[in-house]
């Protein structure tokens, strides 16, 4: 009888065992549901509620993973910007992984401005750090204080002193190759922290 076989096939035939059980720190709103782009939008369209697919193909929802792919010009446009809907007009700590392709090209807007997000060491411009992982899960956390933000990942600063508008949506960019991306969630600062 070859049951372990028939296991091991039911077993990684089944998504939902290895799913992300990932859940916001306490404090923390999630951005990402983890399941679609519930929350998002591309700007002057309306919200894309419970879709697991932006309307071009360029974001998509797969088992908790925010995925931007690679441009098809036969979609649409190269560059294309997904907004929440919400904006975010205080003090907040905004906290996301994300794993990038081989010299992909992507970025997070903090209320509008752009902190670029890519392959660090082959598409720069932060090409010196020693803590980023080629192909594996990073760390982003921005902090931003009085319109002003501190970038970094994994630890290592990537901005010191970003500044940003008063107000503005959280946003991802889809320009080169793929990015995914996972477990966004942000906490709004009391006022004078």
């Amino acid at each position: 009888m070859k049951l372990l076989p028939l296991f091991l096939a039911l077993l990684l035939s089944t998504p939902a065992l290895f799913a992300d059980d990932w859940k916001p720190e306490p404090g923390f709103l999630s951005l990402f549901n983890g399941q679609d782009l519930t929350g998002w939008h591309y700007q002057g369209e309306p919200p894309i509620e419970g879709k697991t697919e932006a309307t071009d193909g360029r974001y998509s929802v797969v088992n908790g993973i925010f995925t931007v792919h690679p441009h098809d010009p036969a979609k649409g446009p190269r560059l294309r910007q997904l907004w929440t809907v919400q904006e975010f007009p205080h003090d907040f700590i905004l906290r996301l992984q994300f794993r990038s392709a081989y010299n992909a090209d992507s970025g997070i807007f903090l209320r509008k401005p752009q902190l670029q997000c890519r392959d660090y060491p082959v598409a720069g411009p932060y090409k010196n750090l020693t803590k980023y992982k080629t192909g594996d899960w990073n760390d982003i956390e921005v902090v931003v204080k009085d319109n002003v933000a501190r970038c970094t990942c994994n630890g290592e600063v990537l901005e010191e002193a970003f500044k940003l508008p008063e107000t503005g949506p959280i946003g991802l960019e889809a320009d080169r190759d793929q990015m995914e991306y996972r477990h966004i969630e942000l906490k709004e600062l009391p006022a004078g922290n």
